[in-house]
C-alpha cells in the first residue's frame, strides 16, 4: 500500500466498496474487551455514583448548606481541568515495558481507594468551615486519583482497536460494565450499610459505605490491569517527546485545538453533559414538588433511565454498522432534546397535570427514551474522539490520544460540576425556596411549580440544541476514517519500532 493517498479525495485509497474497506489491525477478544470494560468502576462505581450520597451526607445529615456543598464540588472540578491534561501528556509520552497507559493506572489504584474512603469519613463534630475544607480537598484528591487513572485508561481504549465499529464495541463494553457497577454500589448501599427507619440519616453508616466502595474500586482496577496488561504492552509504540511537561504542554494543547474535529467534539460534549447534570440535579426537586411521587416509588424512575441506557449501549455499535456516528449522535441528541421538551411542556401549559402513581408511567417511559438517547451519544462520543486522534497523526504526526480524552474526560466531568452548579442558580433565579426540604407534602405556588419544570426541561433542551448545533460541523464519515486508516498504516510500516502490533486474540 503507498503511503499517498489522498485523505480528502477518500476514493484515492481504493475503498469504494464496503468489501474494501480496511480490516481492523488491532482487535481485542472478548475476555481482554471484559477485563477492559472493569476499568470504567472507579469512574462509574466511584465518583458519579458516590456523588449522590455525598452531596445528601453532607447537607441533610452532616448540616453543611447546599452552596457550600456545590461550591466544593466546582473548585474540584476547577482543579481538574488543570489535572486532566497533565495526566494525558504525560501518558502521551511515557515509554514503558508495560506501554504507556498501564504504569500510570496502577500507581492511581491505592490513592484512589484511599482519597474516597477519607471523602466519606471527615472528622466527628467539625465546624461548617472544616467541614467545608474537607470535602473540598477530599474532592479535589478523588477527582485528581481518579484522572490519574481514568485518563490513560480512556486513551487505551481508543487505541485497543482501530477498526471504525470496533472502537464503538470496546466503549460499549466499558459503558455498560460501569453502569452495572454503579447500580451494585447503589444496591450495596441500600441492602448493608442505609437499612431501617434512618436509612440515608445514619451518619455512622457513611465512612464503612465510603470504604466498602473504595475495596469494590480496587478490585475493579487490579483486575482490569492484570486483564489487559499483555494486549496493552504488544500495542504500537508511539513516538514521544522528551522535553520537559511544562515545556511541552501548552503547544501540545494549542495542536489538539488546532483540529477542527476535537474543537466540534469538546465543545458539543461540554455542553451536552452540562444540560445533562442540569436535568438530573434537578429531577429529585421535580419529582417531590411537582409530581408528587412517593418515595418508594422515585427510584423506578431511575431504574427506567438505567434500563433505557443498557438499550441505547449496545444497539449503537450496531446502528453504526448502517450509519455514520455523526447520524447516531444526532439521533441520540435530538431524543434527549424532545424527551426534556414534551412531558415538562405539557406540564408547564397545563395540558397534562398528573400527581403521584398516575404520574409514574409517563415519566417512566420519557426517561427511558432519554435513557437510549444517552446510550447512542455515550458510545459514539468517545469513538469518535478516537478517531479524531487518527486525523491528529496524520495532520501533526504525533499521537494525542491521553489528551484528547482529557478533554472527553472534563467534558463527561462538567456533568457533576458546572451541572450542579448552573441547577443552583437556576432555583435562585426561580425563587425556590431555601428550607423546602420542611414543605414537602405541601402545595407550592402553580407559578413557582411551572418556573421549576422550565428550569428542568426546557432550559436543559436549550443547552442540548446548542450542543446540537456546534455538532453538526463535525466532518469525519467512514469513508474519510478508512483513507486515513490505510494512510497511518503506511506511515507506520516505514517506522522501525512503531508499526507492532498485538495478537488479534488478545
Amino acid at each position: 500500500m503507498s503511503g499517498n493517498i489522498d485523505i480528502d479525495n477518500p476514493d484515492s485509497a481504493g475503498i469504494e466498496s464496503p468489501h474494501a474497506r480496511p480490516a481492523a489491525t488491532f482487535k481485542p477478544s472478548v475476555p481482554v474487551k471484559l477485563a477492559y470494560g472493569l476499568g470504567q468502576i472507579p469512574q462509574s462505581a466511584g465518583f458519579d455514583t458516590a456523588l449522590n450520597f455525598v452531596f445528601f451526607y453532607y447537607t441533610a445529615v452532616l448540616g453543611l448548606s447546599g452552596a457550600a456543598v456545590g461550591a466544593a464540588l466546582a473548585i474540584s472540578l476547577a482543579f481538574d481541568a488543570a489535572v486532566d491534561p497533565l495526566v494525558g501528556s504525560f501518558s502521551d509520552n511515557t515509554r514503558s515495558r508495560l506501554g504507556r497507559r498501564l504504569p500510570m493506572m496502577i500507581i492511581a489504584i491505592p490513592f484512589i481507594a484511599l482519597s474516597l474512603g477519607l471523602l466519606f469519613s471527615p472528622p466527628g463534630h467539625a465546624s461548617p468551615w472544616l467541614l467545608f475544607g474537607w470535602l473540598a480537598m477530599a474532592s479535589v484528591a478523588v477527582r485528581s486519583c481518579i484522572s490519574l487513572f481514568n485518563v490513560p485508561y480512556i486513551a487505551l481504549g481508543a487505541e485497543m482497536a482501530d477498526g471504525y465499529v470496533e472502537r464503538s464495541s470496546v466503549v460499549a463494553y466499558r459503558t455498560i460494565i460501569g453502569i452495572v457497577a454503579g447500580v451494585m454500589v447503589t444496591a450495596m448501599g441500600f441492602a448493608f450499610f442505609f437499612v431501617g427507619k434512618d436509612g440515608l440519616l445514619r451518619a455512622q453508616a457513611y465512612p464503612g459505605f465510603g470504604w466498602a466502595v473504595a475495596l469494590f474500586l480496587t478490585l475493579g482496577m487490579a483486575a482490569c490491569c492484570l486483564g489487559v496488561g499483555r494486549y496493552a504492552a504488544a500495542l504500537p509504540r508511539a513516538a514521544h517527546d522528551a522535553a520537559p511537561i511544562y515545556r511541552r504542554l501548552p503547544s501540545e494543547i494549542v495542536e489538539i485545538f488546532r483540529n477542527p474535529s476535537f474543537r466540534v467534539l469538546f465543545a458539543s460534549a461540554v455542553v451536552f453533559y452540562v444540560a445533562v447534570g442540569l436535568n438530573a440535579t434537578l429531577n429529585s426537586h421535580t419529582q417531590v414538588f411537582v409530581w408528587r411521587l412517593r418515595p418508594q416509588t422515585m427510584q423506578f424512575i431511575g431504574y427506567a433511565y438505567v434500563a433505557g441506557i443498557l438499550l441505547g449501549v449496545p444497539f449503537a455499535p450496531l446502528l453504526q454498522r448502517f450509519v455514520e456516528k455523526k447520524v447516531a449522535v444526532v439521533i441520540g441528541l435530538i431524543m434527549v432534546i424532545l424527551t426534556w421538551i414534551v412531558l415538562p411542556g405539557l406540564r408547564a401549559a397545563g395540558l397534562f397535570t398528573p400527581v403521584g402513581d398516575a404520574a409514574l408511567l409517563p415519566l417512566a417511559i420519557s426517561t427511558s427514551v432519554a435513557g437510549v438517547g444517552v446510550g447512542f451519544v455515550a458510545i459514539a462520543y468517545p469513538s469518535m474522539m478516537a478517531d479524531a486522534a487518527d486525523e491528529h497523526e496524520h495532520l501533526f504526526g504525533r499521537r494525542r490520544e491521553g489528551l484528547y480524552f482529557s478533554g472527553l474526560g472534563f467534558a463527561g466531568k462538567a456533568a457533576s460540576g458546572l451541572g450542579v452548579l448552573v441547577a443552583g442558580l437556576a432555583l435562585d433565579i426561580i425563587g425556590f425556596p431555601s428550607h423546602a426540604a420542611d414543605q414537602v407534602g405541601t402545595h407550592l405556588q402553580e407559578g413557582l411549580l411551572i418556573r421549576l419544570i422550565l428550569a428542568w426541561g426546557p432550559a436543559s433542551a436549550a443547552l442540548g440544541i446548542i450542543a446540537l448545533i456546534l455538532f453538526l460541523p463535525y466532518g469525519i464519515t467512514r469513508r474519510r476514517h478508512d483513507a486515513l486508516t490505510l494512510e497511518l498504516r503506511a506511515k507506520r510500516a516505514a517506522l522501525p519500532g512503531l508499526g507492532a502490533h498485538p495478537r488479534a486474540a488478545g
